[in-house]
């Protein structure tokens, strides 16, 4: 158990949204698509208001895992024409191109934000490989899935057992925004609202 807790802040922070693809939306079976598309929204929107860097990765994308999903160019354009295009590393963390981007982006800040598909595959070894260089990381599970739900909480079990905080949109939102009286709490109820609570009749 962590000695103490030390909450992430949007001037300490980084996020990372890896592979949001139109195609690998389809291996996720444990939760709906539209669940994760729209925390997936949510957390680029977050980024954007709070002026966070944030770097988008994509694998293969001319092949089964298709283009990102259009949200992301929408939200965020400039972080989008910047993507990184990874060959095919299941391992983003291990792409020297992606690696570069993001300590570019960090800028000396140790926290990492992360979520992306599949949490299986392209979230747990990325997150653990950060950790152990010494970053804090945090990765938003409701923002991506995996095929099974044996395989969503085997990759959850291992990156916690490395030390990897697990977190949701909702639970984020809160720990960033502090106070919904600020301004920048105030932006970020606003996004959660509009991309996540008004659809939960829905889901």
């Amino acid at each position: 158990m962590p000695e103490k807790f030390t909450p992430f802040t949007p001037q300490d922070s980084v996020m990372l949204l890896i592979d949001h693809q139109q195609g690998t939306l389809d291996f996720c079976r444990n939760i709906s698509r539209t669940t994760i598309v729209q925390n997936a929204r949510a957390l680029a929107r977050i980024a954007k208001a709070l002026d966070m860097p944030v770097v988008l990765t994509t694998s293969q994308e001319d092949h089964a895992q298709g283009p990102l999903i259009p949200d992301m160019q929408e939200i965020l354009p400039e972080a989008y024409e910047a993507r990184i295009k990874r060959s095919g590393m299941a391992n983003a963390w291990h792409d020297e191109n992606y690696r570069n981007a993001v300590l570019k982006a960090a800028g000396g800040r140790k926290n990492i934000i992360m979520a992306g598909l599949t949490n299986d595959v392209c979230i747990v070894y990325p997150s653990i490989s950060m950790v152990e260089e010494g970053f804090n990381v945090q990765v938003v599970q409701d923002a991506g899935g995996s095929p099974n739900a044996i395989g969503e909480d085997a990759a959850r079990r291992r990156w916690e057992n490395y030390g990897v905080v697990t977190t949701s949109t909702n639970q984020l939102v809160a720990e960033l925004g502090v106070d919904w009286s600020t301004e920048a709490g105030g932006k970020l109820i606003q996004i959660t609202f509009e991309e996540v609570i008004s659809h939960l009749d829905k889901m």
